[in-house]
């Protein structure tokens, strides 16, 4: 079983910029996609964006195109999610997760499904 640390989260004006880490266990990572998501309080779980196994596609929701930038780096295990432009609304735990299955082609981590293996999150808090 995989294990996923994120770090990097804080407190930021809006406008500012973060750059999360996550952090994987293990010798299989550079043939899993990788995916962030984000929860607010009282609200489910959203689905951020994703990056394939590669690095070479990633894929974002609208809420975030733009302004978030997923980025992996397989020698070190590590993915991370560098957001710019900040707006209050992006306050939220935010977890990586890892795909339930290998070599996922881009067209298949365009969404939550695919992803398991979850983090324990890291807190971004944006204030105007």
């Amino acid at each position: 079983q995989v294990q996923l640390v994120e770090s990097g989260g804080g407190l930021v004006q809006a406008g500012g910029s973060l750059r999360l880490s996550c952090a994987a266990s293990g010798r299989t990572f550079s043939i899993y996609a990788m995916g962030w998501f984000r929860q607010s309080p009282g609200k489910e779980r959203e689905f951020v964006g994703a990056i394939t196994a590669s690095g070479r596609s990633t894929y974002y929701v609208d809420a975030v195109k733009g302004r978030f930038t997923i980025s992996r780096d397989n020698a070190k295990n590590m993915v991370y999610l560098q957001m710019n432009s900040l707006r209050p609304e992006d306050t939220a735990v935010y977890y990586c997760a890892r795909d339930r299955n290998p070599f996922s082609d881009y067209r298949l981590i365009q969404g939550p499904s695919p992803f398991g293996s979850w983090g324990q999150g890291t807190q971004v808090t944006v204030f105007s």
